[in-house]
């Protein structure tokens, strides 16, 4: 079952590449991690970025995920909180931005003369970012 979400996810990202006509070869979920989490998470992902001293609270470390929820990675839970447009009760306060949000907002800006679909926009990135932090597990 895990294979085949990630199987999901790389097959959604591989589109989104063909869609978006993406001249940029790469690990597309890096570059986005790198750009956008990294900050808060660090590179490695264990939550000491330049910023996770100056916020209120903790930074998680995103390495550990699947450990602590079992050995199962939970990718549905993993998008919804990078996602963020949906509040989560059990999330508690939202100092993570709301990526989902921003996404929506490029697509809305680079894509003025044709219909496009929003959703699709918003949801490769996110699941790009998503398949990036699945492979940041620990062993």
């Amino acid at each position: 079952m895990k294979r085949l979400a990630i199987a999901a996810v790389a097959l959604g990202v591989a589109g989104f590449h063909a869609q978006a006509g993406a001249a940029d070869k790469g690990d597309f979920g890096k570059r986005e991690y790198d750009a956008k989490c990294a900050v808060c998470h660090g590179p490695a992902g264990k939550g000491d970025g330049p910023y996770a001293g100056v916020l209120k609270m903790p930074v998680p470390d995103i390495t550990t995920i699947s450990k602590r929820n079992g050995g199962v990675f939970p990718l549905a839970r993993v998008q919804e909180i990078i996602d963020g447009r949906q509040a989560l009760k059990a999330h508690g306060p939202r100092d993570m931005p709301i990526w989902g949000n921003k996404y929506l907002a490029d697509a809305a800006s680079s894509y003025t003369d044709h219909p496009y679909d929003t959703d699709f926009y918003v949801r490769m990135p996110v699941l790009a970012l998503s398949d990036y932090i699945y492979r940041l597990q620990v062993k």
